[in-house]
């Protein structure tokens, strides 16, 4: 009998990142899962797809292009991406990791607020530039836990302004339909993951392990919200300790339109 096909991981960055940004944290998983084979992909707006515009189904429609059939792990934007992709193409989405992630705003009123936010930050973008951008960003509360090396300033600035406004217009949360009401339909083995000391994603993946069939929610003790770049190991850890030894036994489906 023949060898069943190496695992494949993919890694979905988020706002701000480039598929770069996960090298650390890649081979950290591949010291564990030795006969997967991990890669990661640029999102629309960023890195190597700078020049692209799509918005989040066009995103997971890109990125299980890229990825083709295997385990998705996804950060913040990404882990929304990598939902939209488990919905829109579950026969190429054999498990879900989502880190920092959210299904959307339920609330109206919210949402628009939310939108009008994310309008103004891509105008700033605009205006002052990547470098001026990316300080402001990685001095909001919810990266405190990154260091000056952890945050990963130089990988960032290899974006662009024009590509992220686009992704903020196309891609953020304001733009983003909720999704809590489709979740019961997911077939996708689904681990959450939150830091201990983000409490705001915390509440979030507690409402997405409820909702999503047979999820599991972990907490990575002494984290915010980027987990993987404050305690990569740790996050190592407990993505490796889910994830079976083999990929999952699944025909593969006509991709959908």
């Amino acid at each position: 009998m023949a060898d069943p096909a190496p695992q494949r991981i993919i890694l979905v960055h988020g706002f701000t990142q480039t598929a770069s940004s996960w090298e650390t944290f890649a081979a950290l998983l591949g010291d564990r899962l030795p006969n997967a084979g991990v890669v990661a992909v640029d999102l629309p707006g960023h890195g190597s797809a700078s020049e692209l515009r799509a918005d989040l189904w066009e995103s997971a429609d890109h990125l299980v292009r890229h990825g083709g059939r295997a385990t998705y792990v996804g950060y913040s934007m990404g882990g929304r991406v990598a939902l939209h992709a488990a919905l829109a193409h579950p026969e190429f989405v054999e498990r879900l990791i989502l880190i920092g992630a959210t299904a959307g705003i339920d609330d109206d009123d919210e949402r628009r607020a939310r939108r009008r936010s994310d309008e103004e930050l891509a105008t700033r973008i605009e205006t002052i530039g990547v470098e001026a951008f990316i300080d402001e960003w990685l001095a909001n509360p919810l990266f405190a836990g990154l260091t000056p090396a952890t945050a990963q300033r130089a990988d960032r600035l290899r974006n662009t302004a024009a590509g992220l406004a686009s992704s903020l217009r196309s891609t953020g949360t304001g733009r983003q339909e909720p999704l809590w009401e489709r979740l019961a339909t997911l077939d996708v083995p689904t681990l959450i993951l939150a830091g201990a000391a983000d409490p705001k994603f915390s509440e979030l993946g507690r409402r997405l392990r409820d909702t999503i069939p047979g999820a599991r929610f972990e907490q990575i003790a002494g984290a915010g919200h980027s987990v993987h770049l404050e305690r990569p190991e740790a996050t190592a850890d407990a993505i490796a300790g889910w994830l079976p030894q083999e990929p999952r036994s699944r025909p593969i489906e006509a991709r959908r339109a």
